[in-house]
C-alpha cells in the first residue's frame, strides 16, 4: 500500500519492522522500489532474498518485477542472469516471464534474441505480439515491424487491438509508410479504437512526421474530446515538420479552449520560434515558462538555449545558461555547439575547458563541436590534443567524429594527416571519403582529389551532394577544367543529382578562374535558382583579374542588389573600379559605405606557437616584439630582392604615390606574421599562418622567395584555400 502510494520510507520501515517474511514480503517491497524508481535497490534487496537464511526462490511475481527494471535501466547483463535463474527453476515458459523476458531483450536492443524466444514459445497472446511488435518498431525497423503485424493478423484467435496500433505508429515517419497508415486508420475505425484520445493522438504525429499535415489536422478535429495532450500532437507535429506558423495559430486556439499549455507544449513552440528565428514570440514563451514554474525544468532549459542560439543571440543563451541550477550534457554540448554556429570559435574552446573543470565527459557532440572550433581558427595543437581524446575514448570510432578529425587537419595544413586518420578508419562510409576529397580541394591538389574519387567508386560507394562540392572545387583550385565540367555532366546525367546552388558556384568560379568569364555568366543566368551574392563575388573577382571592366560593372550591378549590407561586396566592387583608374567611382564605392554605416574587415594573420594564439593586423605596431619584426622583415626584403622581388604595388587599391603603397605592402598581416614565425620557431619547424582575407599578388610572391632564401616551408591559409611555400615555389603553380 505504502509503495502504491510513494510512500516508500513508510514501505521500508514496515518491510524492516517484520518478525517474519515470507515470498510475498519480499516481492512486495521489490515492487515498492520498481514503481518508485528505485531501481539499484530492487536489485539490492533481490540480491539479500537470494542471500537470506531462509533461501527464498523467487517466483514469477518476482520475475515479472525485475525483469521490466532490467529494461528501463538498460541492465541486459542482470536480465541474463535473471533469464538464466527463470530456466533453472524452470519458470522460462510461464507466459507472464517469457512476455517480460521478450520485452526486456528487445527494449535494452537485443532483437535477435528476442526474436529467438518469440519463435521458440508455442503460448503467446496479445502481450506477446504486441511486445515483439514493439521492438522492431523502436529500432525502426520498417519491414519486420508490418511483416509480424500481418502475421499476428492471420493467427486465428489473435485480433490487432489499439496498444498493437500504438506499437506500430512509430516506424511510419516518410512517405513510403504513408499507405500503411492509412490502412492502420482504416482498421482502427472498423474496430472501435480508432476514436481514443492515445491512438488518435499517436495518428496525428504518424501523419505529420510522414508530411501529410492536413491529414493529421482532419484526425485533430474529428477528435470529439481533445485534451492537452492531443494539442500538443498537433503542435508538435506543425512544429517538427515544416510549418512553424501553423504552430503558433494552434497555441492560440489551445489558450482560447481554455486548457493550460504543459511543459511539453512550451517545448514545442520554443522549437517553433527557433525554425522562424523570431526572438520576440521566443521570450514571451520565456517569460510565460518562467511565470508558470516551468524554468527549472531541464527540457524546457535546453529549448530556450536551442532558441537563443539559432536567433544568433549568444550572449541571452549563455546568460541562461550561467543560470542554470543543473547543467547536463546536452546543455553544455547546446552552449559549445551555439558557439560554434554561431561564429565564436573560441568562447567555444573556453566553454570546452569549463566542461572538463567540472567534471563532464565530453560525448561525440561536444569533440565535434571542438574539432570544428579548431578548423575554423587552425588551432592545430588544441586539435591534436582533441584528436588524442577522442581515441583514448574511442569515440573516433563515431564516423562524425572521425569525419571532424580529417577536416581539422585538413584545414590547419595538414593534409597528409587527414590522410592518415582517414587510412585508419574501420568503417569507411560516403561522408569522410567527401571530407577528404574536398581537403585535397582547399589544398589545390585536384589530382589527388580525382584519384581518392575514383577510388571510393571502386568500393562499391555512390557519391552525394557533398562529394561533388569537394570535387568541383578541388578541379576549380587546381586549373582542372575539363575534369571539372565533365564530372559536372556525371553528377546531372550519371548519378541524377540534381545540382544545387553551391555546385553552380564551383563551376562558375571554375570557368571564371581561366578566363572564360562569358561562359560562366551563361552558366549563373541559366541556373534553376536565383545566384548568390557568393556566386556574383566570385565571378567579379575574375573580371577584375581579366580586366574586363565592362562585365565587371554589370555584374558588380548584380552583387549590390543580391547583398546590399556586406561590406565585402562594396570592397570587391571598389577594387574593380581602382583597377579601371576610375577613381571616382572608388569613392563614391566608399562614400555608399560611410552612409550605410559598413566598415571594411581588416585583414588579420595569426599563427599558433606553443599553443597560443597571435593576432597581426594590417600595419599593427602594438606586439611588443613589433621592433624585431620590422628587423626581421627588413633583412629579409633584402635577401628577396637580391633574387628578384619587386614590390606589387598594383595590389594596393588606393589612389596613393607608389612610396605610400610600398609602405603599406610592408605592413600587411601575413608579412608580419611569417616574419613573427621565423624569429619565434626552430628551422625545422614549419610556418603556418592562417589569413580572414585573400592573400594578394605582393605578399604570395614575397612568401614564395622567403621561403627559398631562409630555407624554411611557410604554409598559408587564406579565406578561399591553402598555399604551401617551399624552395621559392607555391603549391598553387602560381593560379589561384
Amino acid at each position: 500500500m505504502f509503495g502504491k502510494c510513494g510512500v516508500i520510507k513508510e514501505s521500508i520501515k514496515v518491510f524492516e519492522n517484520m518478525t517474519e517474511r515470507n515470498l510475498v514480503s519480499w516481492n512486495s517491497i521489490i515492487c515498492a522500489f520498481s514503481e518508485n524508481r528505485f531501481f539499484s535497490e530492487s536489485f539490492d534487496v533481490f540480491k539479500s532474498m537470494l542471500t537470506s537464511e531462509q533461501g527464498f526462490v523467487p517466483d514469477v511475481a518476482t520475475l515479472v518485477t525485475l525483469l521490466p527494471v532490467c529494461s528501463t535501466e538498460g541492465e541486459i547483463e542482470i536480465g541474463k542472469v535473471i533469464h538464466g535463474f527463470s530456466v533453472k527453476v524452470g519458470l522460462s515458459k510461464e507466459l507472464t516471464v517469457s512476455n517480460a523476458l521478450i520485452d526486456m531483450y528487445s527494449k535494452c536492443g537485443f532483437l535477435s534474441e528476442a526474436r529467438i524466444l518469440f519463435d521458440f514459445y508455442e503460448n503467446k497472446n496479445h502481450v506477446t505480439w504486441n511486445s515483439m511488435i514493439g521492438g522492431y518498431s523502436r529500432e525502426g525497423d520498417i519491414s519486420e515491424t508490418f511483416n509480424l503485424l500481418a502475421k499476428m493478423q492471420m493467427e486465428e484467435k489473435m485480433k490487432v487491438n489499439d496498444v498493437t496500433i500504438l506499437n506500430v505508429l512509430p516506424v511510419c515517419l516518410g512517405k513510403t509508410e504513408l499507405l500503411p497508415l492509412k490502412e492502420l486508420q482504416c482498421y482502427s475505425l472498423r474496430h472501435g479504437f480508432y476514436y481514443d484520445e492515445l491512438v488518435s493522438n499517436a495518428f496525428i504525429s504518424g501523419y505529420a512526421k510522414c508530411s501529410l499535415l492536413s491529414s493529421a489536422e482532419n484526425v485533430f478535429y474529428g477528435m470529439p474530446n481533445k485534451t492537452v495532450n492531443s494539442w500538443n500532437a498537433i503542435i508538435g507535429g506543425y512544429a517538427q515538420n515544416g510549418d512553424p506558423n501553423k504552430a503558433l495559430d494552434f497555441y492560440y486556439q489551445l489558450n482560447a479552449s481554455g486548457l493550460n499549455p504543459d511543459w511539453f507544449t512550451i517545448g514545442s513552440l520554443l522549437l517553433a520560434c527557433a525554425h522562424l528565428k523570431s526572438i520576440l514570440h521566443g521570450k514571451q514563451i520565456h517569460a510565460f515558462a518562467i511565470r508558470n514554474g516551468l524554468e527549472n525544468d531541464s527540457f524546457i532549459d535546453n529549448s530556450l538555449l536551442s532558441l537563443y542560439i539559432r536567433c544568433g543571440n549568444s550572449l541571452s543563451a549563455r546568460a541562461l545558461f550561467n543560470e542554470m541550477g543543473k547543467k547536463n550534457v546536452v546543455s553544455w554540448n547546446s552552449m559549445i555547439s551555439g558557439y560554434l554556429q554561431n561564429g565564436q570559435p573560441n568562447e567555444a574552446l573556453n566553454l570546452f575547458r569549463h566542461m572538463i573543470v567540472d567534471g563532464f565527459y565530453p560525448s561525440e557532440i561536444a569533440i565535434m563541436a571542438v574539432l570544428g572550433a579548431c578548423s575554423h581558427l587552425s588551432a592545430l595543437r588544441i586539435g591534436k590534443e582533441s584528436h588524442c581524446f577522442a581515441l583514448k575514448s574511442k569515440l573516433i570510432e563515431d564516423v562524425f567524429v572521425g569525419c571532424s578529425v580529417i577536416d581539422m587537419y585538413a584545414k590547419s595544413g595538414c593534409i597528409q594527416k587527414s590522410q592518415i586518420v582517414f587510412n585508419a578508419l574501420k568503417n569507411k562510409d560516403v561522408a569522410s571519403w567527401s571530407v577528404l576529397i574536398a581537403g585535397y580541394g582547399i589544398h589545390g591538389q585536384g589530382k589527388q582529389a580525382i584519384e581518392l574519387y575514383e577510388k571510393m567508386q571502386n568500393h562499391g560507394l555512390k557519391p552525394d551532394n557533398f562529394t561533388f562540392i569537394g570535387l568541383l572545387m578541388a578541379c576549380s583550385h587546381s586549373g582542372l577544367i575539363k575534369e571539372g565540367l565533365d564530372y559536372f555532366d556525371q553528377m546531372k546525367n550519371l548519378h541524377n543529382i540534381e545540382p544545387k546552388l553551391e555546385h553552380y558556384a564551383c563551376v562558375a568560379d571554375m570557368l571564371g578562374r581561366v578566363g572564360r568569364l562569358e561562359e560562366a555568366l551563361e552558366l549563373v543566368n541559366e541556373m534553376p535558382e536565383k545566384p548568390d551574392a557568393g556566386i556574383w563575388s566570385s565571378l567579379l573577382s575574375s573580371c577584375r583579374i581579366y580586366n574586363d571592366f565592362d562585365l565587371g560593372e554589370k555584374v558588380a550591378e548584380k552583387l549590390l542588389e543580391v547583398e546590399t549590407n556586406r561590406a565585402e561586396n562594396y570592397v570587391s566592387v571598389s577594387n574593380l573600379f581602382a583597377k579601371s583608374g576610375k577613381w571616382d567611382k572608388v569613392r563614391w564605392v566608399r562614400g555608399k559605405m560611410n552612409e550605410i554605416g559598413l566598415q571594411k574587415d581588416a585583414g588579420c594573420s595569426w599563427i599558433e606557437i606553443g599553443g597560443k594564439m597571435y593576432n597581426f593586423f594590417v600595419g599593427d605596431k602594438t606586439c611588443k616584439e613589433s621592433e624585431d619584426i620590422r628587423k626581421m622583415w627588413g633583412t629579409l626584403e633584402e635577401k628577396i630582392s637580391e633574387i628578384g622581388y619587386e614590390f606589387d604595388t598594383g595590389s594596393v587599391f588606393h589612389d596613393l604615390e607608389e612610396d605610400e603603397k610600398i609602405e603599406i605592402l610592408r605592413g600587411h598581416s601575413e608579412k608580419l606574421a611569417i616574419s613573427f614565425g621565423l624569429l619565434k620557431t626552430n628551422d625545422n619547424v614549419i610556418v603556418r599562418v592562417y589569413k580572414n582575407l585573400r592573400i594578394c599578388g605582393d605578399c604570395h610572391n614575397a612568401a614564395k622567395l622567403i621561403s627559398k632564401v631562409s630555407g624554411r616551408e611557410i604554409v598559408v591559409r587564406d579565406n578561399k584555400r591553402f598555399h604551401h611555400f617551399k624552395d621559392g615555389l607555391c603549391s598553387c603553380g602560381d593560379y589561384w
